[in-house]
């Protein structure tokens, strides 16, 4: 089905992103771009930032290869992603709170020409440099590398030329069928297109926004709603270091946001469960946007009543978005993820070969065709060749659309788990279970959880003669994975329950069969 909705004809377009921020530096050169703390930038000193790291970047030789970024939030995350892709370069956002046996092999993966990071983690990232053979760390915020070195120098330009449309932008990593993540490569133009179309579902004004964001930078809906949506519209986007329900309350007003980015469920049931919900004056708030997962039915309902601002839900993976999004002028369908996006074309196919269309109203798997969306991951062409087929991206996610083309998503072929709106695939999961002496089988599979939406639940059978707890499964994993894939729940079996090509079934397990 393709999309009944028209692209706005009454936004700018650029080349890239690096081309909308040289023009919010002319526009609106003394506005706060960036508000984070107790520290704040304009446009035209993010600007000056942005270039004077991306020379320092080219003089590296950074330029047409990738530079890794292992930031927590803040201000100077924007500016490495930003002064990574004027620079040239290819930027690879991985998730500082992993562990060393996480990370390294995603920055092999990378191999990036130089490493950017925030103070806390310099000593963890020059090991891991060292074993790649390459010491081109860069602790952002410190020395030669902190803001006050660049945002009042107005002789810092952007570097010329600047990036093409076609020219890779960053890659964010998805789960991969060998249990290790894989990049999914962008490109300029599809983010700016992304501005575009996301901007005709979700309608946000040009220069006068001032939005909240939350979510972690390193992942896409961090990373499009602090760095490439708040941009291109030249709005002031307020960024939360940490998470903490009653920091963001009071943000609301400190700051008249009009537009919450709140994105994943977890984090508005957190905001719900503060105390401050019921004082906090939201009279600004005009947007409340959601993505990541699906929301609860008391979710929208408690939200909408506490606040008085309704939740609009969207779709998106780190492929590419938007998928879908409740529009801000127009129909709004409860329990929907909305419309299909302008330039886009969505279809239900059956499970079976992935071929056949379904009609309206019958569930299958989603698949979509749209500029906006990548055509490759990063040294995967089998992945590749399995996931984007004849121009379609098959999502993994089953749904249907209904007669006027909106989405409901009901479920997932694929086994993956959402935790809190993160990805965990259970191959990885798996991988660190199978690699403690005492266990011999193991199968990780979703749990359902009132807050997190699911979390990890290990399914485990001990090697005969060896005896392991609860707690020393979890501690076990919890040195090797990040918190959000740890297993929450673990359960014992003598024997793990099977298919008849003797596979574990997980489909049993998680209570479908």
């Amino acid at each position: 089905m393709k999309s009944k909705i028209a692209l706005r004809d009454d936004i700018p377009v650029y080349p890239t992103i690096i081309h909308a921020l040289r023009e919010a530096a002319k526009i609106a050169t003394d506005r706060d771009a960036f508000i984070c703390a107790d520290k704040r930038v304009t446009y035209a000193q993010f600007e000056r930032a942005v270039g004077g790291l991306a020379h320092r970047l080219r003089e590296i030789g950074a330029e047409g290869g990738r530079v890794a970024i292992v930031m927590g939030n803040s201000i100077e995350t924007t500016v490495a992603a930003m002064g990574g892709m004027a620079a040239g370069a290819q930027i690879a956002l991985l998730n500082p709170m992993y562990t060393d046996h996480e990370l390294a092999p995603l920055l092999a993966d990378a191999d990036p020409a130089v490493i950017l990071c925030s103070p806390p983690f310099a000593e963890r990232l020059n090991q891991q440099a060292k074993k790649l053979g390459d010491e081109n760390v860069i602790v952002m915020g410190e020395g030669d590398y902190s803001l006050e070195t660049w945002i009042d120098d107005a002789a810092i330009k952007l570097p010329e030329p600047l990036p093409t449309p076609e020219d890779k932008s960053a890659m964010f990593f998805t789960g991969g069928t060998t249990g290790l993540p894989k990049g999914a490569e962008h490109t300029h133009a599809m983010m700016e297109l992304f501005c575009r179309v996301m901007n005709s579902m979700w309608r946000l004004d040009m220069d006068t926004e001032r939005i909240l964001s939350v979510a972690p930078i390193f992942h896409i809906w961090g990373h499009h709603f602090v760095n490439i949506m708040p941009i291109y519209i030249r709005a002031t986007t307020v960024i939360v270091p940490l998470y903490k329900p009653d920091d963001v309350l009071a943000a609301f007003e400190d700051h008249a946001i009009t537009v919450f980015a709140g994105g994943p469920p977890a984090i508005y049931m957190g905001l719900l469960g503060s105390e401050k919900i019921g004082s906090t004056d939201f009279s600004n708030l005009k947007y409340c946007l959601a993505g990541g997962a699906a929301c609860s039915e008391y979710l929208l309902k408690t939200w909408e009543a506490k606040t008085g601002c309704v939740m609009l839900e969207g779709g998106g993976m780190s492929e590419g978005a938007p998928v879908s999004g409740n529009p801000t002028h127009g129909e709004r369908r409860f329990m929907s993820a909305g419309p299909v996006p302008p330039l886009t074309e969505i279809e239900i196919v059956d499970l079976e070969n992935g071929e056949n269309v379904m009609p309206v109203g019958e569930r299958g798997e989603i698949r979509i065709k749209a500029d906006t969306f990548t055509n490759s991951y990063r040294n995967r062409p089998q992945e590749t060749a399995e996931a984007i087929r004849d121009g379609w991206l098959y999502t993994g996610d089953i749904g249907y659309l209904d007669e006027d083309g909106y989405l409901f998503y009901v479920d997932r072929k694929k086994e993956m788990i959402l935790v809190g709106g993160f990805n965990v695939y259970p191959r990885e999961v798996d991988e660190v279970l199978l690699g403690h002496d005492a266990i011999g089988e193991a199968a990780a599979v979703a749990l359902p959880d009132d807050f997190s939406g699911e979390v990890v639940r290990a399914c485990i059978s001990l090697v005969p003669g060896e005896a392991l707890s609860e707690q020393e499964v979890i501690d076990y994993c919890a040195e090797r994975l990040v918190k959000y894939k740890v297993p929450k729940v673990v359960e014992f079996f003598d024997e793990l329950p099977k298919t008849g090509p003797a596979k574990i079934d997980k489909l049993k397990l998680r209570g479908l069969r």
